[in-house]
């Protein structure tokens, strides 16, 4: 029989508003859910049950007075713990703010409630986002389902985990070098990152840095599409949000695949990737490129990739961590420190010659997309490994020179400011969730969308492409 907690979001949003589930008893199995499986996976840092018991109450209650109802009204969401909740423990996954209870929801949040969704928990996530394995000082260390001795890598790690278990129908995310595609790819659960200021974000200190945004995360297209629809939103503290159209439509329509131009690349032409990652990439799209008007292995000159990403991302650490770094080092965890050292190292000069290189790389991406609607990659470099790795040190036998570097598949196209959707696909070679990206460029988030519904459609047709589930005990 299927429990509550069961049911996908759409399903679930639709059965609420029948009138034949009740918001409060979708919650309470959710709680049962966390209750049996997180101990053991440790996804779901902060719930207040409670608070959260009295969301559903009112949610019940709304139901039956007949009121108008949200998007997302009943279905408890995940919100990653980089992002404030009013009267919820909120860390950053940091011991600078362990005890920190906000008094304020951010704006990701409050577009959630306000379109009916319980906020339901916060899932794990590695200290300020930063690192590609949800592990911290306050928390310790968030498992991959499917492997309790691998990591579900990061920064949204937590919320895939979460999902991946089953223990709410929706979470919420963020990515900057793939810490929402990777997640995504190492749980078997869907994400998306969409176009700079689509889902507002004002909690930045950058405010106008393009390459960190809020996203979506689900268990598929359908799911993941519904909470973006709640979360998109014209908010003018982000100086981006109102260069986006709003127009997003009611209903996700897939995209006939027979019109749709693909590129493949196993490793975008510039990541390094493990030989086998690079195989199986090249088995699962031999599996449905019949299906698009034509296929084509092919990619993007990233130029300088390497050396401009660096730059930037240290320039942004500076900007957002060097007080800490200053007065409270001690108590940061490695990756902020080294990213803030990193960027104290380069000069003005170095700074606007990263900035003149990501224009460039900006347009050679753009100039691909006249030929092409969709690039297809591998979601992550390597199969998942293990939690008490802090990062991906080699790949193919090569040393990797930054503790970043395994994620270019993820940052590259971060640089060319795209759009992106991680949809699970089968198993890798170590019989661990294979995920790919979907990409295209910023404001193409509608058609990429129509996109990646209709692959999801013929990745779950075939056994060897559809999305896997852990068996958890």
């Amino acid at each position: 029989m299927t429990k509550p907690n069961d049911l996908s979001a759409t399903e679930a949003r639709k059965l609420i508003g029948n009138k034949q589930l009740s918001p409060l008893e979708l919650t309470k199995s959710c709680i049962d859910q966390v209750e049996r499986y997180n101990p053991s996976i440790n996804a779901v840092v902060a719930i207040n049950h409670e608070d959260v018991l009295k969301e559903a109450k009112k949610a019940e209650d709304d139901v039956m007075a007949g009121k108008e109802l949200g998007l997302l009204h009943g279905l408890p969401v995940g919100i990653k713990d980089l992002n404030p909740v009013k009267d919820l423990r909120s860390t950053s996954g940091s011991k600078l703010f362990e005890n920190r209870i906000p008094d304020y929801d951010d704006s990701v949040v409050a577009d959630i409630r306000a379109e009916g969704g319980i906020v339901f928990c916060k899932t794990n996530t590695p200290e300020f986002g930063a690192g590609a394995n949800t592990k911290n000082k306050v928390y310790g260390a968030t498992c991959n389902p499917f492997d309790l001795t691998k990591t579900p890598a990061g920064s949204s790690g937590g919320s895939a985990a979460a999902l991946a278990t089953n223990m709410m129908p929706l979470a919420n995310g963020s990515d900057y070098g793939g810490s929402l595609r990777t997640p995504a790819g190492y749980c078997g659960v869907t994400g998306f990152r969409p176009s700079p200021g689509l889902v507002p974000a004002t909690e930045a200190s950058v405010s106008l840095n393009p390459f960190s945004v809020q996203g979506p995360m689900g268990r598929d297209v359908s799911d993941t599409y519904l909470l973006l629809q709640a979360q998109v939103n014209l908010n003018r503290a982000d100086p981006f949000s109102s260069l986006n159209s709003l127009s997003m439509p009611d209903e996700l329509i897939g995209a006939d695949l027979s019109g749709v131009k693909m590129a493949y690349s196993p490793d975008l032409g510039c990541a390094p990737v493990d030989n086998n990652i690079k195989a199986t990439l090249l088995e699962k799209i031999n599996l449905f490129k019949s299906f698009f008007l034509f296929s084509k292995e092919d990619h993007p000159d990233f130029l300088d990739i390497h050396d401009c990403f660096e730059i930037i991302r240290g320039f942004n650490f500076v900007a957002s961590h060097k007080d800490k770094f200053d007065h409270h080092k001690d108590l940061l965890g490695p990756n902020v420190i080294d990213n803030v050292e990193r960027g104290l190292k380069y000069s003005l000069a170095d700074v606007s010659w990263a900035h003149v290189m990501q224009t460039k790389i900006y347009k050679s991406f753009r100039n691909f997309f006249n030929e092409y609607d969709v690039l297809i990659c591998p979601a992550a470099a390597v199969s998942p490994y293990p939690h008490k790795q802090l990062f991906v040190d080699t790949i193919n036998g090569e040393k990797m020179p930054t503790y970043m570097r395994w994620l270019a598949l993820s940052y590259a196209s971060t640089m060319a400011i795209p759009c992106v959707w991680a949809l699970p696909c089968g198993l890798d070679h170590k019989e661990m969730p294979f995920g790919i990206q979907l990409i295209a460029p910023a404001g193409k988030d509608v058609q990429l969308s129509e996109i990646a519904k209709s692959l999801e459609s013929v990745l779950m047709a075939n056994k060897l492409t559809k999305r896997p589930v852990p068996e958890i005990k």
